[in-house]
Parts: structure tokens; sequence; C-alpha cells
């Protein structure tokens, strides 16, 4: 097929180091070239990739150091429809920016929203562009919205090589993403003291969180029981993820997939989850890790969870969470389109 991915342009494809979307833009984007389909890639110039690049900037500087994202959004759009003829389907990875054009001078197109869409600002927005059709990352994601236009559910993946697993279990829990109140640093902090057990935090720590990570968690970090270890690549990572007990997940909102538990099940590592959003839908209970209530529940976890085996978790990653079946799983998709 002929196929168009349109990505953000905040970052470059892939990230170097934090970027959940663009780094599935980026899987998909490579996944789909090695499934040997005619891929154009609309990104900005310092992209990676296999796939024909077009680039609304002219690679003096990146947009994200331009400051008007708007403007290249405005031309990459331009871009998209002055080569729409070329493509059985175009797929956005960008929000809903392009929803006014398309309604309006209409292609063959599907959008992924990867984030939380029932917020009071965004509500009266999709029940205005209710035939827009979109892909969830989750079914969890698209409970609050039944009545959009869902072409279906395409969970996330990750290139199967991208992680070697390891399958003896360390001596520590771990807390990857962004250190703020909605992706539970707090709780992690407190379900590794009541458990026992170290615990090791890797992260962005952004501008408006600065001060709840000073105030919750930069105390903590006298104890030689905590550590913050930064910003991790995809190196670092695995080691990181590899090398632990577990991976604490106290999600405190309905998070619509959480791209840190299938890298976590790929280095052969169980996650401990609060039971939020789309964890039910990502970990086995009592197979990959746990889905627990809360703080009480996440602490007895803890205690069980070198009862499950590592290499379940790699297996069950290899069988449900690869770029390769989420690649396919959006071509059956673009096939509807072309239809």
């Amino acid at each position: 097929m002929r196929i168009a991915q349109v990505a953000p342009l905040g970052l470059r494809i892939p990230p170097k180091r934090y970027g959940g979307i663009e780094r599935v833009a980026s899987y998909l984007t490579e996944a789909l070239v090695c499934q040997g389909h005619d891929v154009t890639l609309f990104a900005r110039s310092d992209a990676v990739t296999r796939a024909r690049l077009i680039a609304p900037d002219d690679g003096a500087s990146p947009p994200d150091q331009l400051g008007n994202l708007w403007a290249y959004y405005h031309l990459m759009l331009e871009q998209v429809y002055r080569h729409a003829e070329a493509f059985d389907a175009v797929h956005f990875h960008t929000g809903y920016r392009h929803f006014p054009l398309v309604r309006r001078a209409p292609l063959p197109h599907v959008t992924t929203m990867h984030w939380k869409m029932d917020t009071a600002e965004l509500t009266p927005l999709f029940a205005e562009y209710q035939e827009m059709p979109l892909v969830s990352v989750s079914e969890a994601q698209r409970e609050p919205l039944p009545r959009l236009n869902w072409l279906g559910t395409v969970y996330h993946g990750l290139p199967q090589a991208l992680y070697a697993a390891r399958y003896e279990p360390g001596q520590y829990l771990a807390f990857l993403g962004v250190l703020s109140p909605r992706k539970g640093a707090g709780e992690a902090l407190e379900i590794a003291r009541r458990a026992g057990m170290p615990l090791k935090l890797a992260g962005i720590v952004p501008d408006k969180y600065r001060d709840f990570f000073e105030a919750e968690v930069q105390p903590h970090l006298a104890s030689p029981r905590v550590e913050y270890v930064g910003e991790l690549n995809d190196k670092e990572k695995e080691a990181f993820l590899g090398n632990a007990t577990a991976l604490l997940c106290p999600i405190q909102f309905a998070e619509p997939f959480g791209l840190v538990m299938i890298e976590a099940m790929a280095c052969g590592t169980p996650v401990i989850a609060y039971r939020r959003g789309a964890a039910s839908e990502v970990v086995d209970d009592g197979v990959t890790g746990f889905v627990v209530e809360g703080l009480e529940t996440a602490v007895e976890a803890v205690k069980q969870v070198n009862a499950l085996n590592r290499t379940t978790c790699r297996q069950v990653f290899e069988h449900r969470f690869t770029a390769r079946r989420m690649a396919e799983d959006y071509v059956a998709i673009y096939r509807q389109l072309a239809r």
C-alpha cells in the first residue's frame, strides 16, 4: 500500500530519549517499510527513517527551537495535500489540527489519538467532529466517547529487538516516566518504603512539575535506598528495567496506554500497576504483573512479584506488543479506508 505517516514536530523522529508519541510513529513507520509498503513520513527534517521523508523545515534549525510550531504544522498540512493523490491512506499522529481541513477537502485518512480525550476542552471538539475516523490505543480510551467514529483499537508495539530480556530478578523497584503526581511518582516512593525495597526513579522533570519534584521527591533522595538516575536512552533503559524486580506504575489518571509497561515486559520485568486506564488491558494480572487497586495491594504485590515468570513476560510481549503486530493491525484499517 501507499501510506503516509504524519508525525508531531515537537521532537525528532525517533526521539533520542523522551517522546512516546514520536516513538510510536517511528516504530510504526519503520515496521511498515519492512513489510514492503511504500511509506512517506511527514516529519521534521532531522528525522531518521527508511521511509521517504517530506519535511516542512529547511533543516537549518529544528522547528521546536524556532518557537512557532503552528506555522510548521500549516506547512506540513499543505505538503500532505500536495501529495494526497499518491496515498491510499494518510495516518495522522498530530491530534486534531487537521480536522477542519479534511472535513472540507476529504482524503482517505485516520487519526490515532495518543492521549486522554474526555477532558473539558476536548469534549465539545469531538462532539463537533464526530465523523472523523479514529483509532484508539486501548478500549479504555474510547469508553467515555463511544459515539465517535472508531475504526478499531490498535495497541502500541516496540521493535522486537529493541530490548533484550534479563531473566534474573533484580534487587530494586523501578519507576520510569514523567516525575509528576499524575504518573504516581509519590506513590511509588511510598510503595517502595512500605515494601522495604530500594527504588530507582528515571525520567524527566518538566518545569511545571519542578515544585512537586523538589517538595515530594527530592527529600527522599537523601536515603541510600532511593536514587534518581535522570532521563535514559534506550540502552540505559534496557539495563534499568531489566535489572529491576518490578516496574511500578501507580498512575493517578485514566492513562490511554502506558508505553513503559510494554518496555518493561520486553525486558522480562513484571509490572505492578494501578487499575486505571488501560492497565488491565496491557498487564495480564498474575502473569506479566499485578493490576492492583491502590497502595496497600501494591505493597502486597511487591511481596509476590518474584513468583512470576520473567520468561513469560518476554513471551507475552513478543506475542502482543511488537511493532510488526502493530503495523499489521494498522494495515487492516488502511485497507478499510482504501475501499
